[in-house]
């Protein structure tokens, strides 16, 4: 079929292969530059404009692509509305152009005037909307959801990073492409330059550019959108997928301004604090960049271990060590927070039970009889060449303790807090570190055969000479190099749950 982009024309569809529309008499081949596009059906239209699904006629295999027409209300060049819809189409074009291809990004490949209309060439991508995925199949659970903000943040962030807000985050305008799975951001209508004024502030046009009732945060509302607002809206996005209901229909507090939401899911609490920070209507309170978010949902996971290195064992002040400059501190306050409370406990005594302690050391069996009686801080301490062979240490905090030549073999580390802590050379063959924290951990030298590691952290870890052959690190934080730098084999279960394909140690 053949399809009519004259907005005026009341029947569009045309047989095959027709050059001239049969209703209203309009040519049906748009032309640019020796190219020649086809319509062959409208996916949707607007005030101010149409898209349409097409064909490049004059290209073997004739490939698809996505064309937008952008009408102004107006055909008059010298008027103030005409103009506003021209800079519009020309700053969309500039910032796709600027920001390349892509993986997530439908690419641009043309963009001209056919006064009185303006035409923008797109990458066409097969799939569904997140929008009608959710119509079809209902909400989404818990990890889902997560899997999709892991997806789009890097989307956003170089987005930002190209010094783009996009204004118009929603589930109608991310699709999942059906050849991959993969999530596509597919409109960038109302794209805004940083430190650019607002286009359309006082025009008819201004309704354009705002964005979506219900994904804008007020700051966007009211034409001075900032990083943020992109943040926002992709909560808003999740809110979508988790409720299977636009942010608009949900609840507000009447005082705050906020979303009440959580009547509608059902989310870890970690996660639910991750999204009322996305969500917040303070800037002060949102996370400001796309990064803090990532950041914070790489903590999200440790936070119930993190929390108990804040506990206070006795009613006596201490003193707090400002913490190293190198330690993460990220856009996560709360998680930094954490972390900078677990720090400080290298200065404090451990405050263990009388008899317990020998100048604040633990001796071997003074430690397992500790473990026996449910004791679960041990940060700083000194255990190195321990025999702890199948103990049960789980939630254990273990912050920046000495474990270097420890045997801690079939040892149930599950949700310990091993950061910084030195294991090098340590014997961790089928240790439990489900869910362990190890950021800036030293594993250089250490056996970790045949271990558990899934959902483990192990961020900025020194892993040089590890051996992880048969280790499980499905769901596992931890960079390519890292991984790199350590001995894997066939039997090693990668982050991404696949096994290597080579037989031999890297």
């Amino acid at each position: 079929m053949s399809y009519c982009f004259n907005p005026t024309c009341t029947r569009p569809q045309n047989p095959e292969g027709s050059l001239v529309c049969g209703n209203c008499g309009s040519g049906l081949i748009l032309g640019h530059r020796g190219r020649e596009y086809r319509m062959k059906k409208c996916l949707g239209y607007g005030g101010f404009g149409a898209t349409f699904a097409a064909v490049e006629e004059n290209l073997p295999g004739k490939p698809l692509c996505v064309i937008k027409q952008l009408r102004p209300p107006v055909n008059n060049p010298d008027d103030h509305v005409y103009q506003m819809a021209k800079d519009l189409f020309e700053r969309e074009a500039e910032i796709m152009g600027r920001l390349g291809n892509h993986p997530r990004l439908a690419s641009l490949r043309d963009y001209f005037a056919d006064p009185p209309h303006f035409y923008m060439v797109q990458e066409f991508v097969d799939g569904k909307t997140l929008q009608a995925e959710v119509r079809e199949g209902g909400p989404f659970e818990e990890g889902s959801a997560k899997l999709f903000l892991r997806q789009m943040l890097p989307v956003l962030q170089y987005i930002h990073e190209h010094g783009t807000i996009h204004r118009d985050i929603k589930p109608a305008n991310i699709m999942r492409r059906k050849v991959d799975g993969e999530l596509i951001l597919i409109d960038f209508g109302a794209v805004k330059q940083v430190g650019q004024i607002p286009s359309g502030a006082e025009g008819e046009l201004t309704q354009f550019a705002i964005g979506t009732a219900g994904y804008a945060p007020p700051e966007q509302l009211s034409m001075r959108p900032v990083y943020a607002s992109d943040i926002y809206a992709l909560g808003g996005t999740c809110l979508y997928l988790l409720t299977g209901k636009s942010p608009k229909e949900l609840e507000i507090d009447p005082q705050t301004g906020e979303i009440r939401w959580r009547q509608y899911v059902r989310v870890s609490d970690a996660f639910a604090q991750v999204l009322d920070r996305m969500l917040a209507v303070s800037l002060k309170q949102r996370y400001a960049t796309a990064g803090a978010v990532i950041r914070a949902l790489d903590l999200e996971p440790h936070y119930s271990s993190l929390s108990q290195g804040i506990r206070t064992q006795s009613p006596a002040p201490t003193p707090v060590v400002p913490p190293p400059p190198e330690e993460i501190t990220s856009g996560d306050s709360q998680a930094s927070r954490l972390a900078a409370a677990i720090r400080a406990r290298k200065a404090r005594a451990l405050n263990m039970e009388e008899g317990d302690t020998d100048s604040g050391k633990l001796t071997q069996s003074r430690l397992k009889d500790a473990l026996r009686r449910g004791k679960k801080d041990f940060a700083g301490q000194d255990f190195r060449d321990f025999d702890l062979q199948g103990e049960t240490m789980v939630g254990c905090i273990l912050t920046e303790t000495v474990l270097s030549k420890a045997n801690l073999r079939e040892t149930i580390l599950e949700e310990a807090n091993l950061g910084r802590a030195n294991l090098q050379g340590a014997n961790l063959q089928k240790a439990n570190l489900h869910k362990a924290y190890l950021s800036f951990a030293n594993l250089q030298g250490a056996d970790l055969r045949n271990a558990d590691l899934t959902d483990a952290y192990l961020r900025n870890a020194n892993l040089r000479d590890a051996n992880l052959c048969g280790a499980n690190l499905e769901g596992a934080l931890v960079a390519n190099d890292q991984l790199a730098a350590a001995r894997t084999n066939w039997a090693t279960k990668l982050p991404t749950g696949s096994k290597r394909a080579n037989w031999w140690p890297l």
